[in-house]
């Protein structure tokens, strides 16, 4: 009876543990995959530290982004455009993160972001007005670098903030 109860409480323990090993990994593992996504909009967009889109981005990056021209789409050299683009035309940009979720490989992000419409941006003249927007961003991230990232704006929102189409 007592070798029973020694390979009872040994199983249980073994079990314990793998199951520990197990949650601790996919915390670790979630954990690592949030402060990718926070980077991708802090440190390229917010703080315009371009390099890091080739540290966090995957070469094969794919951004599905409605409206968004392809040349800012692929890879880090197009999240560069991107960026770039967007911070010639907003000053003092501001982003905050309301809400950060993961689970497996995917992200996602609720997001507020804005700033000061200074300079031209995709193609419309400088407004000088405020521009504030919401969003959503889902990451989907494979061997530590993000892979592709779909994201859903309030682009209408924004072009109506800045006067490049009437508001209703």
């Amino acid at each position: 009876m007592k070798q029973l109860t020694k390979v009872v409480f040994c199983t249980i323990l073994a079990v314990s543990l793998i199951v520990l090993l197990m949650t601790s990994g996919c915390q670790n593992s979630s954990a690592s995959n949030k402060a990718l996504a926070h980077r991708f909009h802090m440190d390229i967009f917010k703080q315009g530290k371009l390099d890091v889109a080739d540290e966090i981005l995957s070469r094969d990056f794919v951004a599905h982004v409605p409206g968004l021209p392809p040349e800012f789409t692929n890879g880090p050299e197009g999240v560069k455009k991107w960026a770039t683009a967007l911070r010639s035309g907003l000053s003092g940009i501001q982003i905050t993160h309301h809400e950060t979720i993961a689970e497996g490989d995917k992200v996602v992000i609720r997001w507020t972001g804005g700033g000061i419409h200074a300079g031209e941006m995709f193609g419309i003249p400088a407004s000088g007005k405020s521009v504030n927007q919401t969003g959503f961003d889902l990451f989907r991230i494979a061997n530590g670098k993000i892979v592709e990232m779909w994201q859903e704006a309030d682009y209408l929102g924004m072009m109506r903030q800045i006067g490049a189409i009437p508001s209703q």
